[in-house]
């Protein structure tokens, strides 16, 4: 082999040496510091909210589209909650309409509400409707629990209009 063969060769180890070790830190790095929570919600300077995400006007879509296909004999009851409202937290002031659909809460990036909060679990908990047209909230095994009205929840526990749901630093609540 010739010299120049044998140092490219050489150059082209070190380079995939180096690679390797610069990939390895950042491994590293993620794992003792986690990974980053950019802020998408909140208020800006100017005191207007933020507009709702993406995610929130899709399960909206898709919602009106099962309302669609659904038969329309099916009312809610008077006095039933329309929308869920989170009313303390980084998301202040989003609203959500209930129609029928399951609302997962937590950290992950398919909940229909991501929470940016320490204390949420990637999949925290999620508010359904039942049979009766009463809506539960279940908490899916979290690690800092969900509070309903200061009570932990265990079980599947139905929810009043304008009870608070506490969830680390976010309060969100069932409203007309």
């Amino acid at each position: 082999m010739s010299e120049l063969t044998l140092t490219v060769m050489r150059l082209g180890f070190l380079a995939v040496l180096w690679l390797f070790v610069i990939v390895a830190v950042q491994v590293i790095r993620s794992d003792l510091f986690g990974t980053r929570v950019t802020q998408r919600a909140g208020r800006r300077g100017d005191g207007q909210p933020r507009p709702p995400q993406q995610r929130q006007q899709q399960a909206a879509v898709a919602a009106a589209q099962d309302r669609r296909q659904q038969p329309q004999n099916n009312r809610q009851r008077r006095g039933a909650p329309t929308k869920l409202v989170v009313a303390e937290g980084s998301l202040a002031g989003t609203t959500v309409a209930l129609q029928g659909q399951t609302i997962t809460l937590g950290r992950a990036h398919d909940s229909t509400i991501v929470l940016d909060d320490d204390y949420a679990s990637s999949r925290h908990a999620r508010i359904y409707p039942d049979r009766d047209g009463q809506w539960i909230v279940e908490d899916l095994g979290s690690t800092n629990g969900t509070y309903l009205d200061r009570n932990r929840l265990t079980t599947p526990t139905p929810v009043p209009l304008g009870a608070p749901i506490r969830i680390g630093k976010t309060v969100i609540e069932l409203r007309k």
